[in-house]
């Protein structure tokens, strides 16, 4: 016996369906990448300065005689600058390394499904997310 056949519409609208749905979880990936590089800025354009203000005497210094002695000494005997500026460094390098990772080897499964899962919640909770007009396409939100 033939087994019913779904009717082309249905079929098409689940396959669309399918579709927009992997082009919203990779919307939020986007929008992942971009809310990273944002902090990474934030922290490179208020934290690098008022630390790297702590350090300018010592600046000044190295400008006139350099040496990485002199730089060790003064990221040693100025312990909030050197946390700043290695949190701004640190936060750099997880970055690229991040996406590094996804660009040579892909999505981990993991990070994958819990994307799927945040765009089903957006997709649930509707327009008062926060997220909903950044993810959601306006064209798909008026069918």
């Amino acid at each position: 016996m033939d087994s019913p056949k779904k009717s082309p519409s249905i079929t098409q609208n689940m396959a669309s369906s399918d579709s927009a749905f992997a082009q919203q979880v990779q919307r939020l990936y986007r929008l992942t990448i971009y809310g990273r590089w944002l902090l990474v800025c934030c922290f490179w354009l208020t934290i690098a300065p008022l630390c790297l203000w702590g350090l300018r005497e010592e600046i000044f210094l190295w400008q006139q005689y350099f040496t990485w002695v002199a730089v060790r000494y003064a990221l040693f005997y100025h312990p909030l600058s050197t946390l700043g500026l290695s949190i701004c460094i640190g936060m750099t390098a997880a970055v690229l390394i991040w996406q590094s990772r996804n660009i040579l080897f892909g999505i981990p499964q993991s990070e994958l499904k819990r994307l799927e899962t945040k765009v089903a919640q957006i997709r649930q909770q509707g327009q008062s997310h926060p997220l909903w007009q950044w993810i959601i396409p306006l064209r798909a939100s008026n069918k």
